[in-house]
This record gives C-alpha cells, sequence and structure tokens, in this order.
C-alpha cells in the first residue's frame, strides 16, 4: 500500500512539473538580468535591424530550433526594419555564458539600439513575438 501511495504521488509531482513546464516554455517576458544590456553587430556577427533584432539562440540537434527559425524568419520578413539573426551557442560560449543562456532555443528581442527589451525560452509563438516586437519599436 505505501508502495502505492508513493508511485502516485511521483507521477502526481512528475505531471504537475511537466504542466508547468509546457506552459512556461515559449512565453516571451521581461527579465531584470537583462535590464540595459545591449548587443552589437560586431557580438552578433550580422548588423542590427533599423527598428529590432530577433537574436535566437541555437544547437545543431535542437527540433524545435528550426521550427522557431522558420517563425522568426516570417516574422522578420513581415515586419519592415525587422532582423533575424541565428547564433550557434556551441560556437559562442562566452556569449552564452554571458546572457545566461540555459537552453536552446532562446530568443532575444533587441531594439533599434541593441537593448534587450524581452527573451523567450523554447519555441514562441509567433503571436507572442510580434507582441513583443511591439515594445522593441
Amino acid at each position: 500500500m505505501t508502495g502505492l501511495m508513493v508511485c502516485l504521488a511521483v507521477l502526481a509531482t512528475a505531471g504537475a512539473f511537466g504542466v508547468l513546464h509546457t506552459r512556461r516554455s515559449g512565453r516571451v517576458r521581461v527579465r531584470g538580468r537583462d535590464d540595459g544590456r545591449r548587443l552589437g553587430a560586431a557580438e552578433l556577427g550580422g548588423p542590427l535591424g533599423e527598428r529590432a533584432t530577433l537574436v535566437q539562440f541555437s544547437s545543431a540537434f535542437c527540433a524545435p530550433c528550426r521550427a522557431t527559425r522558420r517563425t522568426l524568419g516570417e516574422v522578420a520578413g513581415m515586419v519592415p526594419g525587422v532582423a533575424h539573426v541565428e547564433i550557434d551557442a556551441e560556437a559562442h560560449l562566452d556569449l552564452v555564458r554571458e546572457l545566461e543562456i540555459l537552453r536552446t532555443p532562446t530568443v532575444l528581442v533587441l531594439d533599434a539600439q541593441g537593448r534587450i527589451v524581452r527573451r523567450a525560452t523554447g519555441q514562441p509563438r509567433r503571436a507572442d513575438v510580434i507582441a513583443a516586437l511591439g515594445e522593441a519599436v
């Protein structure tokens, strides 16, 4: 009987964690640690957009990274003055550590001056990316 109760408790805890993780993944939110942090073309390996830049940190074997690349490319193509820059996290470990990138994909939304205004971990939804761009432009 005790084994059954432990098993049910473990399953309930794992289920709650799964639901919480799924709800938070891909959400675009403001982080206090990024306040005032700026990135330039030298760090990104490409030019900043005239109005905003979507920076995606990816890794080679990340399946959600491919879908995120497609979503961000579509949004950048729809909104004038917005650039999409993809950075290989494995090749830029110093920048990853400096920005506290813990998983891929991670998306940073930069304003025209390169200031980080939003961050998302996981695969973001198109509507959330467009809403985050509203704050950057």
